[in-house]
């Protein structure tokens, strides 16, 4: 029998059906004078958010303060822009809107999932342009259909797509430039991370380690998106490190380590601070023998040449998927460059950022059960799988005590702001053959429903806790610390909230109507200062509060102002 086939024509260029009129869809060219030293100076422009973090070293902090403790009571809704989808890849239940608004001279630019990109009036909420890529639906996503947002540098946005793609848009227009992919779908990489311009490179990593992949680091060049430097975060047979893996067989093929959160950079020691995922399977050690290097690490990669120069590693043979991604946080103290980690498996950590030297641990959350560490870097574990279906609980659960939602640091306060998650979990191991694209767990997971807790949590840079506003429910979703002194944090339940930095008190709140999961940014047009908050409940809830799974998503940006003057 002949089958024929018939010539389907071009699909429909959804960017096309956003009823903007003519004229109306090209943004000013504000990014084309974004490069490297703007980059490098980006708190000297505190009324934009030029990069993910805000600014290269991670803190999550401007200072600006317009709005501040005296008057925050006074701020509401500026502007509402609906995004209006649903998340078709791997089932509307696990899309959530995690991305942080990047903002450049009155422009903002903002991710979501499916492969949404938007560039919005950051006065008005007006949509200039839009770009939707053609994700396949049938894409394997461990954790969520989610984009964490952009970068933008040389008249460029780049973002990533659940299918393990690096763009580049006009930022006038939104039209493709280049085009590169930098993972195997078929073997179940992806990509969710938002990508970091340094120099003349954008940098981005992967995701998948849930399906035993190997994970890595990439960088491509602004201009042409020609592959620069592929840094590889498991070693392969005779590198270093190889020799924390088993040396029959081919674990350290499938062993994970991806970095699929945004690293920090400090251009003095010319290096990038990333932390790097669990190693595959999860939950079944006995696979893989050793620490697994360089898994639930923090390692310091040499921008220019992809090399990692040294590494400090968390969770050695993690059993618990206690991954590393956290942000690194660089900030000095007495003189010393430092870096403040902290980590899903519930200790914080300090370390010389110049050569990775443990400087100090210290917990961070009331209930750790899984094992120990001490103040001198002994790690003992004490409850783990172990057996083949014998379930065993442990704290924290598979999401952490904080998963990747950032932290925040105010050098005006000298304090750390922490979103903090108080739950447990049941693991029950179940050995699995691995197989390319299938989930590769080695065990069954149930987090707990009940007994949770949440706080954000205000520490200094010795580990001593200064503060903390209670919740009862985890805290989900990264916070931000401004110059007035305030400190703004989501809630599951959709609560968007004003803390006092110096003390935790709760000074505003506005009910959002869906949970909170993303990164608030803010910045400044024609002397207004503005908040930005995406909401959209949702990614792996299952993970780090099953009991709200079913909550509604939403699919909104809300912007808060104080009142325009008369």
């Amino acid at each position: 029998m002949t089958v024929a086939y018939v010539d389907a024509g071009e699909a429909v260029d959804q960017g096309n059906l956003s009823g903007k009129v003519a004229g109306g869809e090209v943004a000013p060219p504000v990014v084309a004078g974004v490069d490297y030293e703007r980059l490098l100076n980006a708190r000297e422009e505190p009324q934009n958010w030029l990069t993910y973090y805000g600014t290269y070293d991670g803190q999550r902090y401007s200072p600006l303060d317009q709005i501040n403790t005296e008057n925050v009571k006074r701020i509401g809704p500026a502007w509402v822009f609906q995004a209006g989808t649903t998340g078709l890849i791997a089932g509307a239940s696990t899309y959530s809107f995690e991305a942080a608004p990047i903002v450049v001279d009155g422009v903002m630019f903002l991710s979501g999932w499916d492969g949404w990109v938007w560039a919005l009036d950051a006065k008005t909420g007006v949509e200039i342009w839009r770009y939707k890529h053609a994700v396949p639906f049938d894409v394997s996503l461990c954790c969520g259909n989610v984009n964490r947002g952009v970068a933008v540098a040389q008249g460029k946005v780049f973002f990533v797509t659940a299918n393990a793609r690096l763009l580049a848009l006009d930022a006038t227009t939104g039209k493709r430039v280049w085009d590169r992919t930098y993972g195997d779908v078929r073997a179940a990489e992806s990509a969710t991370v938002a990508p970091l311009v340094v120099k003349n490179m954008v940098i981005v990593g992967s995701s998948g380690g849930e399906f035993g992949v190997r994970g890595h680091l990439d960088a491509f060049d602004l201009e042409t998106g020609e592959h620069q430097w592929r840094c590889y975060t498991v070693p392969k047979p005779g590198e270093p490190g190889s020799e924390t893996w088993p040396a029959d067989g081919e674990a350290w093929a499938r062993g994970g380590a991806n970095c699929w959160v945004t690293g920090t950079f400090d251009p003095e020691t010319n290096l990038l601070y990333v932390g790097t995922g669990n190693p595959a399977p999860d939950f079944d050690g006995a696979v893989r023998e050793g620490d697994n290097l360089f898994t639930d690490s923090v390692i310091a990669v040499d921008v220019d040449s992809g090399q990692i120069r040294w590494h400090y590693q968390c969770t050695p043979h993690d059993l618990w998927d206690y991954d590393s991604i956290a942000e690194c946080i660089l900030f000095e103290q007495n003189g010393r460059k430092l870096l403040g980690h902290f980590d899903k498996n519930g200790y914080f950590f300090v370390l010389d950022r110049t050569n990775g030297e443990r400087v100090r641990i210290t917990p961070f959350v009331d209930r750790i059960t899984w094992g120990a560490i001490t103040r001198d870097g002994q790690v003992t574990a004490k409850v783990y799988p172990d057996k083949e279906g014998d379930p065993v609980h442990f704290y924290p659960g598979p999401a952490g005590a904080k998963e990747w939602t950032h932290a925040a640091y105010s050098p005006k306060t000298g304090l750390f702001y922490v979103p903090v998650q108080d739950t447990g979990a049941t693991a029950t191991r179940r050995r699995r053959e691995f197989k390319e694209s299938i989930p590769y767990w080695g065990a069954g997971v149930q987090v707990d429903i009940d007994d949770m807790a949440g706080s954000i949590s205000a520490f200094d840079a010795d580990g001593e806790e200064k503060w903390r506003w209670r919740n009862e429910l985890p805290m989900c979703a990264s916070v931000l610390a401004t110059g007035g002194d305030l400190v703004f944090a989501g809630e599951p339940s959709g609560e968007f909230n004003a803390l006092d930095a110096r003390t935790g008190e709760l000074l505003w709140q506005f009910q959002c109507g869906s949970g909170h999961h993303s990164n608030p940014t803010t910045y400044m047009v024609d002397g207004r200062q503005y908040i930005a908050v995406p909401v959209g409940w949702g990614g792996w809830a299952e993970g780090f509060l099953p009991g709200m799974l079913g909550a509604g998503h939403g699919s909104a940006l809300l912007v808060f102002a104080l009142p325009e003057s008369s």
